[in-house]
């Protein structure tokens, strides 16, 4: 009997899934998506799309492509492109995307800069230094 080779995807449409009653403590980088429905001490990257579920919890910085959120984040975001801020998510943080679109009931507690993300994230971070 021939065993079949595995194929693993190398692509951002692969999916990480952080399930809930699980914790995490350490900082994630990775190209592919991820779902956290439980809860993470440390910062997340991606290149791709992060999902937080109405139980996920992130305390650290987000900066990824994009994100939806329905838990609660305690940190900056950084999002590239659109940022979901779903009814019932908390974030305490300031927030630095191109375009937010924001339901009944979601809550967060700091600044929020649109435009490109990145180069408004820099800017204000350089503006912050020379304040006394």
């Amino acid at each position: 009997m021939k065993k079949r080779a595995t194929q693993y995807s190398e692509g951002p449409d692969r999916l990480n899934v952080l399930v809930e009653g699980t914790r995490l403590n350490g900082d994630i980088i990775m190209e592919s998506s991820i779902r956290v429905d439980g809860e993470i001490k440390g910062n997340v990257a991606s290149s791709a799309k992060v999902v937080i579920g109405k139980n996920g919890i992130v305390n650290g910085d987000l900066n990824c492509a994009e994100a939806d959120i329905e838990g609660s984040v305690n940190g900056k975001l950084v999002i590239e492109g659109l940022l979901s801020l779903r009814s019932g998510s908390v974030i305490s943080g300031d927030i630095y995307c191109s375009r937010i679109q924001i339901e009944d009931g979601a809550q967060f507690s700091g600044q929020c800069i649109m435009g490109n993300a990145v180069n408004m994230m820099s800017k204000t971070e350089e503006t912050a230094d020379l304040v006394y």
